[in-house]
């Protein structure tokens, strides 16, 4: 390769035309087909960003968001062209609340902000004259009486705003403030993660040995939010590793995007990864006779897969099965992926096993946005790879199991601190440069480190018994019927579980069977699918100690989303949330309202 390494976000696309420019660097769907830029067209609409950011007043450290329902290289171009002038970037989520973006735009100081459509729009003009500062908001879209992003990109044709521009760009020092990423998290108002361009940067670079896609013919799909810095990461990644990005039209879409482009990588959450799995274990369901049989002996063929290979007569068998069965998963994820990153939450071992044994490479890692966020993940083989772990460190980066079990991460990687709360910085991060990640974890064989859960969500019966809630909920999620789980019990004689099943599965299940069924609540009031699902929580509870194990369960009657408040936008548990909207299941379940 060509040059040095880059150590600020915006030599990235500059590398890449560097050493291998691209014709499609960047990809989106616009009206059905596909629209591309090449590497150096990436690179002269970043600078034409930049020189309209200086056109239009804004100093460096100067803040500008952007939100967008859905990825697409506009979001690129504003990063790169905002990170030239000196500024920071405050991506955000589109999902949350008019509230939220009032408090993160107060928080950071916005003076732009920048949104995909009219949905958007109306929402944060809602809240535009509450932001002291905010000077204008722009739609990527054409959104009738908003002002479109061509529009300010046009306060930067010509050159007469470069030789500044230029300027900016060499005063910008690695260690400079690059981007602020709010927290969604669990409870409370979010915090603004302060990361250098060396903190993303550096984990970029020490990211790229685990990743298998170094070919001539590679392709990544990336639908995963940019405003999370997972997929942003890895976008800074793929464009260090010359591999063309293409943006999904949605995650709706995805299936069809993946069979389309053919992608050689993409990242997911465990959900997904899960629903993919339900779908075709739905439609392996509805076969008959021999190809039924078939399909679930390949299955159980997969739940006994092991990295380190098995028997002659196994690996006979999975041969069979391959060919048979799984070629069809191959062919459903595009026939060319190499690599599948998974993060964000933990991903059920039972899982990996299948689709290892189907061919299909699962990467499993382990980061937070406060470490930009790689600390830790799995590698394409079985060296670098243990199932039911999240690997092995990445380059640069150290680990210590404190004495409590909780993971402390030093490295390039961790941040500089919350924006505007140093004594929020100081409960975490120590003098000398350790960040405490508030799970609790340890090594496995050595070098592979294991999750067991969150440091915040261990708690204890009525008993004095440690209940780690994180491990049991994906063990309980190998259930078809579970979509959601929280197992509560705090101060309790014995855990139980609050469940939102997965609808669609039930359906499918009630049609089978002959249950009739009509809304979602006179589904999860049936005796029979109640009976149904406590007999799979009553087969996953032999994993757990007599004091672990559910003991009752209580099945919710809506879907657990962002928007319902009982998801954070990674899809993660708002434990707190969850637990005041079901208090007639706990008070059924305990017979008393949480907290009494």
């Amino acid at each position: 390769m060509k040059g040095t390494s880059p150590s600020r976000l915006f030599d990235f696309p500059r590398y890449q035309l560097a050493n291998k420019p691209l014709p499609d660097s960047l990809a989106t769907k616009v009206n059905g087909s596909w629209k591309k830029i090449s590497t150096q067209e990436y690179i002269d609409l970043s600078e034409q960003f930049g020189r309209a950011v200086i056109a239009a007043g804004l100093q460096p450290g100067d803040k500008i968001a952007v939100a967008s329902t859905n990825n697409r290289y506009e979001w690129n171009i504003l990063d790169i062209g905002t990170l030239q002038a000196g500024c920071v970037d405050v991506p955000v989520y589109p999902t949350i609340s008019e509230d939220d973006y009032e408090y993160i735009f107060n928080d950071a100081g916005v003076k732009l902000v920048f949104v995909s459509d009219e949905a958007l729009y109306e929402k944060v003009i809602h809240i535009k004259d509450k932001v002291d500062g905010l000077a204008e908001i722009y739609t990527f879209d054409e959104v009738k009486g908003a002002p479109h992003w061509m529009e300010f990109m046009a306060k930067g044709e010509g050159d007469a705003h470069q030789a500044e521009l230029e300027k900016r760009m060499d005063a910008v020092d690695s260690k400079d403030l690059a981007t602020l990423i709010y927290t969604s998290g669990t409870t409370g108002r979010p915090k603004g993660v302060m990361l250098s361009h060396w903190n993303i940067a550096s984990n970029s670079l020490d990211s790229f040995p685990r990743i298998p896609t170094k070919g001539d013919d590679e392709l990544a799909l990336s639908f995963l939010p940019l405003c999370h810095v997972y997929e942003r990461m890895l976008v800074y990644l793929y464009c260090y590793a010359c591999v063309p990005i293409y943006y999904a039209e949605s995650m709706e879409a995805i299936g069809d995007n993946i069979r389309e482009v053919h992608p050689t990588i993409f990242t997911a959450v465990p959900r997904l990864l899960e629903k993919i799995y339900d779908k075709i274990v739905a439609k392996g369901s509805q076969l008959s006779g021999i190809k039924k049989s078939l399909f679930f002996w390949a299955l159980e063929l997969g739940e006994e897969y092991e990295l380190s290979g098995k028997s002659a007569w196994y690996n006979f068998q999975l041969k069979i099965a391959r060919k048979l069965i799984f070629s069809k998963w191959l062919e459903a994820l595009g026939g060319r992926v190499k690599a599948i990153a998974s993060g964000s939450a933990a991903l059920n071992p039972r899982l990996i096993r299948i689709f290892s044994a189907a061919g299909v490479n699962i990467q499993e890692g382990y980061g937070l946005t406060e470490t930009s966020p790689v600390i830790s993940v799995n590698g394409p083989n079985f060296d670098l790879k243990r199932i039911g772990t999240v690997g092995k460190l990445i380059d640069n980066v150290e680990v210590k199991i404190a004495e409590d079990g909780e993971i402390l991460c030093k490295g390039p990687n961790v941040m500089m601190g919350y924006y505007n709360k140093p004594e929020a910085t100081a409960e975490v991060l120590t003098e000398d440069g350790w960040f405490h990640t508030g799970d609790i974890g340890e090594f496995v064989e050595g070098d592979f480190l294991k999750i067991t859960d969150r440091k915040k969500e261990i708690f204890k019966t009525s008993g004095g018994k440690y209940i780690a809630p994180q491990l049991m909920e994906t063990r309980y999620k190998e259930s078809h019927f579970i979509e959601q789980i929280m197992v509560i019990g705090e101060g309790e004689k014995h855990p139980a579980a609050i469940i939102q099943p997965d609808f669609e599965f039930l359906k499918s299940y009630c049609e089978r069977k002959g249950i009739t069924y009509g809304s979602a609540a006179e589904i999860v009031q049936n005796e029979r699918i109640q009976s149904r699902i406590k007999k799979d929580i009553d087969a996953l509870n032999a994993n757990f100690g007599k004091w672990e194990q559910v003991k009752k369960i209580e099945l919710s009657d809506h879907q657990w989303t962002v928007d319902s408040g009982e998801l954070t936008p990674t899809m993660k548990l708002k434990r707190r949330i969850v637990l005041s909207l079901h208090q007639d299941h706990y008070e059924r379940i305990y017979g008393h309202k949480p907290g009494k």
